[in-house]
């Protein structure tokens, strides 16, 4: 991307067929934005995803909204700047898959 430029939101086909891709995630409903909960063996591995995680979110300046309980991690992406879900979501999405493993 650009620097400066303001990311996209997806099309509605674009997102859906992101969605496709990452097994887990849903459109949050009444909102432009997708959602998993992780559930891990415990509190020490859900902080660890959540630690590293965050390092990739600050790289790449896009910051997940998550809640943490325990074992378990429920995070929502949606770009605030585009006002709904954009390459930057999908990519952290993944990002965060790949770290749960």
């Amino acid at each position: 991307m650009a620097q400066n430029a303001r990311p996209r939101k997806l099309t509605a086909d674009a997102r859906k067929t992101a969605l496709a891709k990452l097994p887990g995630w849903s459109e949050v409903s009444g909102r432009d934005a997708i959602a998993r909960k992780f559930v891990f063996k415990d509190f020490n591995q859900a902080f660890g995803f959540m630690t590293r995680a965050a390092l990739v979110a600050e790289k790449m300046d896009h910051h997940p909204e998550w809640f943490n309980v325990y074992k378990t991690v429920e995070v929502t992406l949606s770009t605030h700047d585009a006002d709904g879900v954009t390459d930057l979501d999908i990519t952290l999405a993944e990002a965060m898959d790949r770290i749960a493993r």
